[in-house]
């Protein structure tokens, strides 16, 4: 069973473990049909990928677009924002209705005050933390984040094999959410497949990016089923 919220502020799911296709690694002459398909096939949460060209050698997609799927697809939008500066964008995608804004330290000088903007714009705040990046800053705002989001790629590019390297900072910042006493989500991002997914929850992530592993396969539900399995 998987239920969504219609006040997007509002955090809730049927179930603990979440799946969130990326859509990076969607049809985009479709992008519409494929959210509501992944949706319709057992995904809790849509992660929205936003590249600049300059924090990341890629461009992908604005606030117009996840706007537009708004206004017709009832979901939690989950974006990732890896552009710099990045402050300026964040208005644009609150207005446009994200759930959830995450951040890489390295693209703001103050964190703390770009997380605030999100938590007052009313998203749910997050931080990321690339391959080579350490967690040093994470119990320095660890009270301003709703979602810890560790990339087991480095980002830019879909399709990209899992560092393996990755399972040990997720078992740090599961550490440090659990001593935290917050309800914290931790996220995995980049190469996640049925074959490793369960490594990543037993490493302690809850939420799982997958992009072509969901978007790549003849049958969306039937992957997610897999990933389920995987978890169970």
């Amino acid at each position: 069973m998987r239920w969504l919220c219609q006040d997007r502020r509002v955090e809730c799911a049927a179930m603990n473990n979440w799946i969130a296709p990326s859509i990076l690694a969607a049809d985009f002459a479709y992008l519409g049909d494929e959210v509501r398909n992944v949706l319709n096939a057992g995904a809790d949460i849509i992660h929205f990928d936003v590249m600049d060209n300059h924090y990341v050698p890629n461009l992908s997609i604005g606030p117009l677009v996840l706007e537009s799927l708004r206004k017709h697809i009832d979901a939690i939008w989950d974006v990732h924002l890896m552009v710099k500066p990045v402050d300026r964008l964040i208005g644009d995608f609150l207005d446009a209705g994200a759930s959830y804004i995450s951040v890489h330290p390295e693209s703001t000088e103050h964190l703390h005050r770009t997380l605030a903007m999100i938590a007052e714009g009313g998203a749910k705040p997050g931080i990321v933390f690339n391959p080579a990046t350490p967690l040093t800053v994470l119990p320095e705002v660890l009270e301003l984040v709703d979602l810890v989001l560790i990339m087991s790629v480095n980002p830019g590019f879909g399709g990209q094999s899992f560092i393996p390297t990755s399972l040990a900072k997720l078992r740090q910042a599961r550490a440090l959410i659990d001593a935290s006493g917050r309800d914290i989500r931790l996220q995995i991002d980049g190469g996640i497949k049925t074959d490793n997914i369960a490594l990543a929850a037993e490493a302690g992530a809850d939420t799982f990016v997958a992009g072509s592993a969901i978007f790549g396969s003849d049958d969306y539900e039937a992957t997610i089923n897999d990933m389920r399995a995987a978890l169970s």
